[in-house]
């Protein structure tokens, strides 16, 4: 895996994003609706620091895309933005060609897709495995017991049980993303080993939980209450795939509203993953 080689099509040129940078593309994808969390730069940027592009026109920064590449075997993409007036140009197929190309032809590629892009995902070989419903709740509650904060597991167990539900070994990234500034991250350990666990963070509008990860439906409720209880009276957004039928219902048990759904795609297999143990997507963007 080497750095993309910047590329230059009349005034419009694709070059590796600095880091600074992402903070303004985190704040696109908020103008976007998409709601990302506050501190998610820092986070998403180590899982590959040259897995992030810009387009520029004229000098000016008019797209985006990330191409994380997590191991020979297995990407993501996300950030695929062009900014509103500069659409219809052609500039976001550039991008994705870039993007595609960082990756190469080996890896099992992933995307959260919008439905109106869906097709055209499908035109580039992607086939939707399921769907991730957001749904929006009200923070309120407090901590039940069994919870225990995830600091306090010893994290090889984490990125073991990581492993599990995701298809490449992240450990960077895990490390970052459960000590994130004003969030939470709790566990749920039973006979020394650890059966689930959850991770609320701040985000644009009230706040986002990501991943709920359990062995069943009342370990993953035990959670969910205890990342409602630390979000009091504010507004929590989750992304939980419609192919966990207890996720589901959880959500709705709690009169959680739906607001969006994407799908998440593939471009060559469909990991054969527990997605039952899965009741909240760590993230859109970068899986």
């Amino acid at each position: 895996m080497t750095a993309i080689t910047p590329m230059t099509m009349d005034n419009f040129t694709i070059r590796a994003m600095r880091r600074s940078e992402l903070d303004l593309i985190i704040d696109w994808a908020a103008v976007e609706g998409w709601n990302p969390g506050i501190y998610d730069a820092e986070c998403f940027y180590q899982a590959d620091q040259c897995g992030f592009f810009v387009g520029e026109l004229n000098n000016e920064l008019v797209a985006s895309i990330s191409a994380v590449a997590y191991s020979k075997h297995f990407a993501v993409i996300g950030f695929y933005i062009v900014k509103e007036q500069f659409r219809g140009q052609g500039f976001g197929m550039k991008m994705w060609k870039a993007a595609m190309a960082y990756l190469g032809s080996e890896r099992n590629i992933s995307l959260d897709g919008e439905i109106a892009q869906q097709e055209n995902y499908q035109k580039s070989g992607f086939q939707i495995a399921y769907s991730h419903i957001r749904y929006q709740a009200v923070g309120s509650g407090i901590v039940p017991d069994g919870i225990v904060e995830l600091k306090n597991v010893p994290f090889d167990q984490l990125i073991a049980y990581g492993q599990k539900l995701f298809p490449a070994k992240r450990e960077q990234f895990l490390r970052l993303w459960i000590k994130q500034p004003n969030s939470a991250a709790y566990g749920v350990v039973r006979d020394g080993h650890l059966v689930g666990y959850g991770v609320i963070r701040q985000s644009h509008t009230g706040f986002r939980i990501g991943p709920l990860n359990a062995e069943d439906e009342q370990i993953a409720e035990q959670l969910l209450l205890a990342l409602l209880a630390f979000s009091s009276d504010a507004p929590v957004f989750l992304d939980v795939p419609d192919a966990n039928s207890e996720a589901i219902k959880l959500a709705q048990r709690y009169s959680m509203k739906p607001v969006s759904q994407v799908a998440r795609m593939y471009n060559k297999e469909i990991p054969n993953l527990p997605i039952n143990r899965v009741f909240a997507v760590t993230s859109l963007e970068v899986g």
